[in-house]
């Protein structure tokens, strides 16, 4: 956890930019209802058990139900004995979201609980070699071995799949069903009215023939909308404006309801897509998330999909809302404002349900003979057993058409010591014995491979496979511009989520390497200008 000493590093070693004046952020600029100051000094150090397992563990992790502890760090593994790192894509963004809003809203900082490090790095656009629409194979490996970009006695590699666009986008007919939280929690203004904001923008870009629902839930859950065609936009926007807060929250029986409801619309070759609109408050009915999951894994073998759109910033149950995402074949967002919701209406909704590829996973296999220890950064929750890379029933993450997943490994090579920070965990020897056979080459230092399925297939159908090397010898000095601003995303988001790893005096060698990209598109002069914002606060 964080502590005086830990903050007062941090300001020390940072730039003097720390004080945000040139922005023209004033802290005093927020209302006392949306302040939440910053952590005191009595909240411990970094905890002795942030590394815990492994993430060739097993399946997929489990996420806690409600939890202010900071999420697992993956700690550094030995090669020797598990030259395999699995796990799973995910393309969710809903974690850098809720930074935003915390900082720009409320002018805090995040909860350490709800910084998922690969959210924060796959945010961004990175410039990797996009496959052609009609390629055979429809993703591309972009990999980039260096030093490390801070300048510890380690090496980087970063791994960039990079899937096809489209030629065109080409919307699909379309099947939404809203089910919407209408309890008591729901009735701020950054929730509800943000909710029925999303759904009148959504009318806009459907087309007159695609059917909108509408199921409300609280103490009572119920069908305000049956399926109904757009070009009825009167009857959508009075059932829209009919939704108001009030009562508990009775999140698992409007699942079900709202499952009814897209199946009743159900268009074949169509989209097909509940999307869940809540702060992540369930208190009544199913309220673990294991049953949610197990309820949503269950319905998405009828070909509806589940999208998850978090709203408010104080009470959000994240890991519920991320693993109900995740299971459901579909993405997590979280909505910060009125105009968040029109750009997710009119340019994500539609576009991030392309799906060119299911069930994507990635596995490296690192040569022992280069690799003393390897730590993939972020991907906790998404960790996959190494023997399961080739099951092709076992679930894993789905890819639109455009998007990229950028996964991060600090390597420890033949040479250089494993770090030990203060409450970091040892090394971790992985999972031994898991029978896969090593395939590596001499002259290799890894191989990447990645293996996806056909949108649309089943459990039983079989997956495809590319895969790419990197060279023993290919570690060079400089990375290059992707690997650096990656990297130093990766650093604060490990600070903010209070990793053992974490060092508050690389903030100013991060800031360094953000500055250098700050004008190279909008999401990172924002980010750079949040980051100094973030610093300020940590500095309260």
């Amino acid at each position: 956890m964080r502590n005086a000493e830990l903050w007062m590093a941090l300001v020390v070693g940072a730039s003097g930019t720390i004080g945000c004046g040139d922005d023209g952020y004033d802290g005093d600029g927020y209302g006392d209802e949306y302040y939440s100051p910053a952590p005191s000094a009595d909240m411990g150090a970094p905890r002795s058990d942030a590394g815990a397992p492994s993430p060739d563990a097993g399946a997929l992790a489990e996420v806690p139900e409600e939890s202010d502890e900071p999420p697992r760090t993956n700690p550094f593994v030995l090669t020797e004995t598990d030259p395999f790192s699995t796990f799973a894509s995910d393309v969710d963004t809903a974690s850098y979201d809720i930074f935003v809003q915390n900082v720009d809203t409320y002018a805090r900082l995040p909860n350490p609980s709800s910084v998922r490090l690969e959210e924060f790095v796959n945010y961004f656009d990175y410039d990797y070699t996009t496959p052609e629409p009609s390629s055979e194979i429809p993703f591309a490996i972009d990999l980039d071995a260096s030093t490390h970009v801070l300048g510890r006695d380690l090496a980087q590699l970063r791994v960039g799949i990079q899937a096809a666009a489209p030629a065109e986008f080409e919307k699909l007919p379309t099947n939404l069903v809203f089910l919407v939280d209408v309890s008591g929690s729901m009735s701020s203004a950054d929730k509800l009215p943000l909710v029925q904001h999303l759904i009148r923008e959504t009318i806009g870009v459907l087309e007159q023939n695609d059917t909108v629902s509408i199921v409300s839930y609280a103490s009572n859950t119920g069908v305000r909308l049956e399926p109904t065609a757009a070009f009825e936009r009167e009857t959508i926007e009075a059932a829209v404006a009919g939704l108001s807060a009030s009562g508990s929250t009775d999140g698992g029986s409007g699942i079900q309801l709202a499952y009814r409801q897209a199946e009743a619309g159900f268009l074949e070759d169509g989209l097909n897509q509940v999307v869940l609109c809540t702060d992540g408050d369930f208190n009544v009915g199913i309220t673990s998330s294991e049953a949610l999951v197990s309820l949503i894994e269950d319905k998405r073998m009828t070909g509806v999909n589940l999208t998850a759109l978090g709203f408010g910033g104080y009470n959000l149950n994240d890991a519920m809302m991320e693993r109900v995402s995740n299971a459901g074949n579909g993405f997590y967002s979280v909505i910060t404002s009125a105009d968040h919701a029109a750009r997710y209406a009119q340019e994500k909704l539609l576009r991030t349900t392309e799906i060119v590829a299911q069930d994507l996973k990635i596995q490296l296999e690192l040569n022992p003979d280069h690799v003393v220890a390897y730590r993939l950064l972020g991907f906790e929750n998404r960790a996959i057993a190494d023997v399961d890379f080739t099951n092709d029933g076992v679930d894993a993450g789905e890819i639109g058409a455009g998007h990229r997943v950028t996964a991060l490994y600090e390597l420890v090579l033949t040479g250089q010591s494993i770090p030990s920070p203060e409450g970091a965990p040892e090394a971790d020897m992985g999972e031994l014995d898991s029978g896969l056979e090593r395939t590596i080459t001499a002259d290799a230092l890894a191989l990447v491979r990645v293996r996806w399925k056909d949108r649309g297939a089943s459990a039983e159908d079989p997956a495809h496979e590319t895969m790419a090397t990197v060279a023993a010898d290919a570690v060079v000095d400089e990375a290059d511009a992707d690997t650096r601003w990656a990297a130093a995303v990766a650093a604060f988001a490990e600070l903010l989520k209070d990793s053992p790893y974490a060092d508050p005096a690389d903030m100013a060698a991060v800031e360094t390497l953000l500055l250098e990209q700050s004008a190279r598109d909008d999401e990172r002069t924002r980010f750079v200008n949040l980051f100094q914002r973030a610093l300020g606060l940590m500095e309260r």
